[in-house]
């Protein structure tokens, strides 16, 4: 077997906004396999900034991941224990080389196009007349989950476009959520919890930073929206770990991003101790390719949870690869009259 990786970097449409700025590339790397004939690729879906794999010898673990590809999958995922977006990426490059079709990972009702997986329609961040605009048209586009991203802003200004939201839809029409990205401090969280919670929000994700684990116990326990933990699962490796946590903060959901906590059997193992806990979960893409969302996307409707996903990123870029993914009516459908065209990677 042979292993090869390379770089392609993703070009925003338009700058995309966070709570840690403003986005206008996408820095991603592949990794192809080749045995007899046949290839699979995986996506290592690294974030700069936020990954806990963002590190200086990246790519160097890249290079010795090929070198040593005959070790297989699972021995691979135990080195790669502290590279969560390359474990993810040879998991899916593995299941992709063993499987009929090098993007055909878990064939489903989902894949032959005849059931869809609801998803939220985001909106990123910046002035409010842009994100009202973007409101507008997830409205018009059939969502009935909605996804803000908050905390750049003027609070005030954000508080605005929610009561924009619920003057002309109830909770029961349309769900928000809202991602604060770990934008509010630790002193002012809960008096914005509660400012937030008259718009009958379904859930709030991260609403102070990820190491302020005492104080996020704490809100979580006197919270009038439900929190949810996304960044706060970064960087822990082992279950022990993942445990002690959720005993401790004790949240209403946690949002799980294969790419941020090693792949498929990562993200397994907090859907295994958020059962166990009785906490709620989602999962939802980190900025991939549509050929890291494909994967996540087939895996996901394995899954069987009926919440809405974060799968509608793959419209972001100007120079993806076409797909058979499509969203419409606040759904993601896999529909494979749409082919497959990757002319722009070596595959």
């Amino acid at each position: 077997m042979k292993a090869t990786y390379y770089q392609y970097n993703l070009h925003f449409k338009k700058p995309s906004g966070t709570s840690r700025g403003v986005l206008t590339d996408k820095e991603t790397w592949f990794i192809v396999l080749e045995n007899k004939g046949k290839k699979g690729i995986g996506e290592c879906g690294l974030l700069r900034g936020l990954s806990c794999d963002d590190r200086p010898d990246y790519e160097a673990k890249l290079q010795w991941t090929c070198n040593n590809i005959h070790l297989g999958n699972d021995l691979l995922w135990e080195a790669l224990i502290e590279f969560p977006s390359i474990q993810f990426g040879v998991e899916m490059a593995f299941q992709s080389l063993a499987s009929e079709s090098p993007f055909l990972l878990f064939p489903s009702p989902f894949t032959e196009g005849e059931k869809a997986i609801d998803i939220n329609g985001l909106v990123w961040m910046g002035e409010a007349s842009f994100m009202k605009q973007q409101i507008q048209e997830k409205l018009s586009q059939g969502f009935n989950c909605i996804k803000l991203k908050i905390g750049a802003i003027d609070f005030q200004k954000e508080l605005d476009l929610l009561h924009f939201i619920r003057q002309n839809f109830d909770e029961n029409t349309i769900e928000i959520r809202v991602d604060a990205n770990g934008a509010f401090s630790q002193y002012e969280a809960l008096n914005k919890l509660h400012q937030l919670s008259g718009y009958k929000l379904h859930s709030i994700e991260q609403p102070i930073a990820k190491n302020y684990t005492d104080s996020m116990a704490e809100l979580c326990k006197i919270t009038p929206i439900s929190i949810a933990l996304d960044e706060a699962l970064i960087g822990l490796f082992s279950m022990t770990e993942k445990e002690q946590l959720l005993q401790k903060i004790k949240p209403q959901f946690i949002i799980l991003k294969p790419s941020f906590i090693g792949g498929f059997r990562g993200t397994s193992e907090w859907i295994s101790l958020a059962k166990k806990h009785q906490i709620g979960w989602w999962i939802t893409s980190a900025l991939e390719s549509n050929i890291g969302l494909n994967a996540i996307a087939q895996w996901t409707y394995l899954q069987h949870n009926l919440m809405p996903q974060g799968l509608g990123t793959g419209g972001l870029y100007t120079n993806n690869f076409d797909c058979p993914l499509d969203v419409s009516g606040g759904k993601l459908w896999y529909k494979n009259e749409f082919p497959w065209k990757y002319d722009q990677i070596q595959f």
